[in-house]
């Protein structure tokens, strides 16, 4: 009998596998197949967890599929017949591990499944800013009756349709970007490794990552949606801030290793940055002593923005079953993750 193990009771009640997709996990399950779905909790935040219950390495000795939030080293080692791992994470950092790299097995993402969300929380940030939300909340918690943050002859007062967006990372989550901000009539740009594969849904343009300096320049708005890899480390530094237009508004929905924290703060402070909307940072929980949890223009999330109870395990289930049924057929994978590449 061919076992595949489940490990979705995510400590967070939201991203905790519901009775109902347990369920229906079930009566997918093919034939010859075991179903072992592991009730001890376990870890989401980010790229998922770096800990292994123990009655998950019980249970991975002898599968053949895994479906957990990420891939920790450990269980790899416990899991000598495992073939293909999928994490209900999209991103995988944590998980590119000289263990995966030796196992040889298939391990696939949730990429796309996410985005919908996300993409609702960047218009949402983007929002806050430019219709001077910000100001809205601190007068509200004044009870001050003030029209001028909002009229002055430097209001921050917008339109979408007047806005520019440059968005970095032009797949599943930055073209869920695109397509909203492009409905409400501003123009999107978006920066993909390879622009030769095409433009997607959403997008006026795409260019190549050699050409983010010159974009920046006519950036209204910059979204940071793009994986993190050795290449994008630190990719909005001093400098790149600099090159924006006076403000801007900067949103990074990806991982908090790709923005300089401390460049952004002094570009807020010298006024070059409008306001800046965050849900990852680079070290998480963000710290007390961080500036950007004080910053007037600063709207902080706590990495939460793809979340969706309603709709989340449809898509999340949907991809897994698709790729099991794929995978039993011996047909290529969805969302299939290059370790070399790290996504």
């Amino acid at each position: 009998m061919r076992r595949a193990v489940i490990d979705l009771q995510s400590s967070a009640p939201t991203m905790a596998l519901p009775p109902s997709g347990a369920e229906r996990l079930r009566a997918f399950t093919p034939a010859g197949w075991e179903l072992t779905i592991v009730q001890s909790p376990t870890e989401s935040s980010g790229d998922g967890t770096n800990a292994v219950s123990e009655e998950t390495l019980a249970a991975v000795a002898s599968a053949e599929v895994y479906f957990g939030y990420g891939l920790p080293a450990a269980l790899v080692a416990a899991a000598p017949q495992l073939r293909w791992a999928h994490s209900a994470s999209a991103g995988v950092g944590k998980s590119i591990t000289p263990e995966l790299l030796a196992s040889g097995l298939v391990f696939t993402n949730s990429a796309g499944v996410y985005g919908e969300a996300m993409a609702d929380s960047v218009l949402a940030g983007v929002l806050h800013f430019a219709r001077g939300l910000d100001h809205a909340a601190r007068l509200q918690a004044l009870s001050r009756w003030d029209k001028e943050p909002f009229q002055h002859e430097h209001t921050p007062m917008r339109e979408m349709a007047d806005l520019r967006v440059l968005v970095i990372g032009a797949g599943g989550i930055g073209s869920a970007v695109a397509k909203r901000f492009t409905a409400l009539g501003a123009r999107c740009t978006g920066v993909r490794r390879r622009p030769e594969l095409g433009i997607p849904p959403g997008f006026a343009r795409v260019t190549g990552p050699d050409h983010i300096d010159s974009e920046l320049h006519a950036a209204d708005v910059l979204v940071l949606a793009a994986p993190l890899t050795a290449s994008l480390r630190g990719l909005l530094d001093a400098r790149r801030l600099a090159l924006l237009p006076a403000g801007a508004i900067v949103v990074n929905v990806a991982r908090g290793a790709l923005l300089d924290e401390d460049a952004l703060v002094a570009s807020l402070n010298a006024g070059q940055v409008r306001g800046a909307y965050l849900d990852v940072f680079r070290r998480e929980p963000l710290p007390d002593s961080s500036a950007l949890w004080t910053h007037p223009r600063v709207l902080i999330t706590p990495h939460v923005s793809g979340v969706s109870p309603a709709r989340h395990w449809g898509r999340a289930l949907t991809l897994f079953e698709e790729n099991w049924r794929r995978y039993v057929a011996g047909e290529p994978l969805h969302n299939i993750v290059d370790p070399a590449e790290g996504y």
